[in-house]
């Protein structure tokens, strides 16, 4: 019916233990000349500071130090200056920044510490950033500068990066019922499975949680082909076909070949980012061939922007100056979708539904708006909850699909139907409504992001959880990719 293969044996490498702990200084500003000087220096020797490969514009050096507190501050071309995008104080010095370094690497204050249960929550933190002054205004050195350090790395490193230590990936036989199918993702708590066809002996496509609701539209039509009845012993490949079939009569009948995304294990991470934003795909499978003719392939993992940004995180884990605009307010970024204000009547509406809509209109609503997910909001527009593509694969359960009709049944009583499931699926930390602050750092958004199961955050106003706007995992990459 279905079958998983595991891939173990990553190497993972410990911290070492030292009292002196290696500190990255970035100036990322341009200059001829630039220098760094410090209380670790005790202010009388300058450190010159090399230029960055690729990118001429920034210079950095790599001190070791003491645990605890530093002042520093830059020499460019004979000015002192300071980096206004990092704390600062005013000293005997003049206005110097800082950084607190803390015994243990693995304790340094972070913009990527490890998600901590509740964080995910619509709070103000007040974290080691919570010190810093914020500069609100993007400058395009800055966004440049930050762009293309996140190019290089993506270029750099490849899909192998995302392989886990240990995990399994379900595959489905394409002439597996289409029932079944959707029953062992809601059971497994995945999106989506590859298709294996065996015949071929190869993969060629990808199962997801959009085809049921495709499916389910169908079922809702008057002049559906497909019958419920049908659907018990319907196939993938059948349901494929029609799929295809459907495709050509809205093209005025032009076939066009069936393209299978995939990647394979050496592809560098930001080809695997743009074949999942240029193909419209929530995830690429990872397939690796030991021959020439790629006969044999094995199904290693699927590749997420989820994923992706989560190596983004790990890799700049303890040098963020290095990306100046991960400190900006998201509010200050021309970044995802927002709520049009009065004065802005072009901007792009945000799909958003009422409790009582029903769920035919949802469903409606996340096919036309190229959406994963639907907040449901009050007549105030206050977040109440949220709908996602992965919550109709519960209506897989014990036939639920059969019993229903969706343009009856409200998106607020499917939701009560879902959450006395056990499924995982659209869930993190057990909750299902991710929000942030228009005033959060685009750090904290990529943290938060890059949380498993989590695609979208829902931006609100403090207090009140009125819907501001939205940002995606898609709209991240956007704009860090340009």
């Amino acid at each position: 019916m279905f079958a998983s293969v595991a891939d173990s044996g990553r190497e993972s490498s410990g911290a070492s233990g030292s009292n002196l702990i290696p500190k990255r200084f970035v100036w990322p500003y341009g200059g001829r000349r630039v220098f760094l000087s410090g209380s670790f220096t005790r202010w009388s020797e300058h450190l010159p500071m090399s230029p960055m490969e690729g990118c001429p514009t920034a210079f950095q050096v790599i001190c070791s130090l003491m645990p605890g507190y530093h002042q520093y501050k830059f020499n460019v071309d004979g000015e002192w200056q300071h980096d206004e995008h990092q704390p600062f104080v005013s000293g005997s010095y003049g206005v110097v920044n800082t950084i607190f370094l803390t015994r243990g690497p693995d304790a340094l204050p972070s913009i990527f510490a490890p998600g901590i249960p509740g964080r995910a929550r619509m709070e103000v933190d007040n974290d080691v950033f919570g010190l810093m002054e914020t500069n609100s205004r993007m400058s395009e050195s800055d966004l440049e500068v930050s762009r293309h350090r996140i190019a290089v790395f993506l270029s750099t490193y490849t899909a192998y990066e995302l392989l886990p230590e240990s995990g399994k990936v379900i595959a489905f036989d394409i002439n597996l019922p289409v029932k079944q199918a959707f029953h062992v993702l809601y059971e497994q708590g995945i999106p989506m499975a590859p298709l294996w066809d065996f015949h071929k002996a190869q993969f060629v496509g990808v199962l997801s949680a959009m085809d049921f609701i495709l499916i389910l539209k169908e079922l809702g039509n008057r002049g559906s082909t497909l019958t419920e009845e049908q659907l018990e012993t319907h196939t993938i490949a059948a349901w494929k076909e029609v799929k295809s079939q459907q495709r050509r009569t809205m093209d005025n009948g032009r076939s066009y070949p069936q393209h299978f995304v995939h990647t394979g294990p050496h592809e560098c991470l930001k080809d695997v980012a743009l074949k999942i934003l240029q193909n419209n795909v929530a995830a690429v499978p990872i397939i690796h061939s030991t021959s020439q003719d790629g006969s044999f392939p094995q199904l290693l993992h699927l590749a997420s922007l989820s994923d992706i940004l989560k190596c983004i995180c790990r890799h700049f884990k303890h040098s963020s100056s290095s990306l100046p605009i991960l400190h900006l307010p998201i509010g200050s970024i021309p970044l995802g979708t927002w709520v049009p204000r009065v004065g802005e009547p072009n901007r792009q509406p945000l799909a958003m539904l009422r409790p009582n809509a029903s769920l035919a209109a949802a469903l409606s609503l996340l096919i036309q708006a190229e959406v994963s997910s639907i907040p449901i909001v009050d007549d105030n527009d206050s977040l109440l909850d949220i709908y996602s593509r992965s919550d109709i694969t519960a209506l897989a359960k014990d036939r639920a699909y059969a019993r229903i009709s969706i343009d009856e049944i409200s998106v607020h009583q499917a939701l009560l139907s879902g959450q006395n499931a056990n499924s995982p699926c659209g869930f993190y930390n057990g909750q299902r409504c991710h929000m942030c602050l228009r005033s959060d750092p685009l750090h904290k958004v990529m943290e938060r992001l890059a949380n498993p199961g989590v695609r979208r955050l829902v931006i609100v106003e403090p207090g009140s959880k009125r819907v501001e706007g939205i940002i995606s995992l898609r709209d991240v990459f956007r704009f860090l990719l340009g």
